[in-house]
């Protein structure tokens, strides 16, 4: 599918959180609109797809705005907001993002999200949340640095499974390897990461799996679409392609006993630092 890429202005960027973010973060934050890797097997069960609002008829993976003064806006908004927060008892968190990714291809080119983060280095949030597909988070290692003297960083890296492919399914935006070994360049640097099992996939070697994340990660998230796709009982992922693909490699893994399980594994290599569903993202983990 061929990528447009187009530039725009926003007159804000951080959005105050509802739904499911609601106990995660105050606000999320989105440098791009659209995602380059919404073609790949994340962009198969991305809830975002769902929003028409967003999607405005076309193709998800088909579409990326690249939001040129987002550095801008967050400078403008950012003490309103920061007092909104305070005002309800809120920490001023920052969820980055949750309906693109921050690190794209196209981010080596635009500098969007480093620009960001170099603005929260000299305004930060009390907290920041970076959640990513891709191995390029590794890249701004010294910025990170810097960031986590002034708030509380959290890196979350998705790697919902062992597998690299799903029968009939497009590959992923980047090899799992290549996304454990940013998780291990990063925490061998002295900062928070969070591996992402989410959504849950079949997976090949629990085991290994979680014995591997406990190596590369100081706690894990595991959620099952059925529960996390913002649906009722996962509708949304049943109308797509995944369900399918999944239960030709382990059918039991299209239930929440299948999660259960897994929790159990990982519970055995990250003793209290498991999360489930909607706690896990927002940090709480449930006990050993």
């Amino acid at each position: 599918m061929p990528l447009e890429i187009s530039h725009t202005r926003v007159r804000s960027i951080l959005t105050r959180t509802s739904g499911f973010l609601r106990t995660v973060t105050s606000h999320s934050l989105q440098p791009y609109q659209g995602c380059s890797f919404g073609s790949s097997l994340c962009g198969v069960f991305c809830y975002v797809q769902h929003n028409g609002f967003l999607t405005r008829g076309r193709s998800w993976g088909g579409f990326l705005e690249v939001r040129d003064n987002a550095t801008e806006a967050y400078r403008a908004q950012v003490s309103r907001e920061r007092r909104w927060a305070h005002a309800r008892g809120q920490r001023f968190s920052i969820f980055l993002s949750s309906s693109t990714d921050p690190f794209l291809p196209q981010e080596r080119q635009e500098g969007i999200t480093r620009s960001l983060l170099e603005a929260m280095v000299g305004d930060p949030p009390d907290q920041l949340v970076l959640q990513t597909h891709s191995p390029l988070v590794a890249q701004y290692i010294e910025l990170y640095q810097a960031l986590s003297e002034v708030t509380e960083l959290r890196i979350h890296i998705s790697i919902e499974s062992d597998r690299d492919r799903l029968p009939g399914l497009p590959p992923p935006a980047s090899p799992v390897a290549e996304r454990i070994a940013a998780a291990t360049t990063l925490r061998h640097s002295d900062l928070q990461v969070v591996i992402t099992v989410a959504p849950l996939l079949p997976i090949a070697e629990p085991e290994e799996f979680f014995r591997c994340l406990r190596d590369c990660a100081d706690a894990v998230v595991i959620d099952h679409y059925i529960q996390g796709d913002g649906s009722a009982n996962g509708s949304r992922t049943a109308r797509t392609r995944l369900p399918t693909a999944v239960a030709e490699i382990e059918a039991k893994a299209l239930s929440l006993d299948y999660r259960d399980r897994m929790v159990e594994v990982a519970k055995r290599y990250l003793p209290g630092k498991v999360g489930v569903n909607i706690d896990g993202f927002a940090g709480r983990y449930l006990p050993i």
